[in-house]
């Protein structure tokens, strides 16, 4: 790393103070809002998600700060980049809030909660989940390859994925699916296409933490619910073929817990 000179640090904090403002403002409004809903909780969830986005655009600006840290410094500013990973957070929770946080989630029990969003058009649905896949992406690019945070980011983007499922009403999206007349038919397929693949990646990333870094049950179990909340998006579209798949690999990665187990008991 190079020697940063005292000029250089002014430079990068007159031009960081630019983004604190900004990010200060945004705080002020989630204070403003948290303290709207203890008092009055009407369309609370709307609030919700509104909150969310607020906080994708906040870890954004955190990682913009790292942006011109390096530029200037030549450096990582890894503060800004832990505010940002802790505002992301914030952001799943406050989606968490509203549609759950169960990965093999039935559609009974989501049925009440898209009920108190149905006025949240699908597209709508769909670019905030993008947004949000996409900060968290920036911001694992943005602490490398190397970071302590490796397999804690596994967990972050597996509570992603279940938000992102969680938050399509599936029940419409299969019949908006298979009708090109639909207002909602590409929105539908680009978005219960990405969300097959990232339930399928988030099994495959759970599996690889338990086989490689943690061998916790619990692990292999997440990665387990993973395969069975995408089988069901398969048999939800009739995907008949991949949903038995599916299944044999379920079956295949629990009997391989069951025997770890086994042997860990054994011991």
């Amino acid at each position: 790393m190079a020697n940063i000179t005292n000029e250089a640090r002014s430079e990068f904090s007159a031009a960081a103070k630019i983004v604190k403002e900004r990010i200060n403002e945004s705080l002020k409004k989630e204070k403003e809002m948290l303290s709207l809903m203890r008092q009055d909780n009407s369309g609370v969830e709307y609030k919700k998600i509104t909150l969310a986005e607020e906080m994708i655009y906040v870890a954004t600006l955190y990682i913009s700060i790292n942006t011109i840290s390096l530029k200037m410094l030549e450096t990582k500013n890894n503060d800004a980049l832990n505010d940002s990973r802790k505002t992301i957070y914030k952001a799943i929770i406050y989606l968490e809030e509203v549609v759950s946080n169960v990965v093999d989630c039935p559609y009974s029990e989501l049925e009440g909660r898209l009920t108190q969003i149905s006025n949240v058009p699908l597209e709508k649905r769909y670019y905030l989940i993008r947004k949000l896949g996409l900060v968290i992406q920036m911001l694992v690019e943005a602490f490398g390859d190397n970071s302590k945070w490796k397999w804690s980011f596994i967990e972050l983007r597996g509570r992603f994925v279940v938000i992102a499922k969680n938050f399509i009403d599936m029940k419409q999206a299969a019949k908006d699916y298979f009708d090109p007349r639909s207002a909602d038919y590409d929105n539908t397929v680009l978005y219960v296409r990405q969300i097959r693949k990232l339930l399928e990646k988030s099994a495959m990333e759970y599996r690889d933490k338990y086989e490689i870094s943690t061998r916790r049950i619990d692990d292999m179990r997440q990665a387990i619910n993973f395969l069975i909340a995408e089988r069901r998006v398969a048999m939800v579209l009739g995907d008949k073929d991949d949903a038995e798949e599916i299944r044999k690999k379920a079956l295949v990665w629990k009997t391989k817990m069951e025997a770890d187990q086994k042997l860990l008991r054994s011991k």
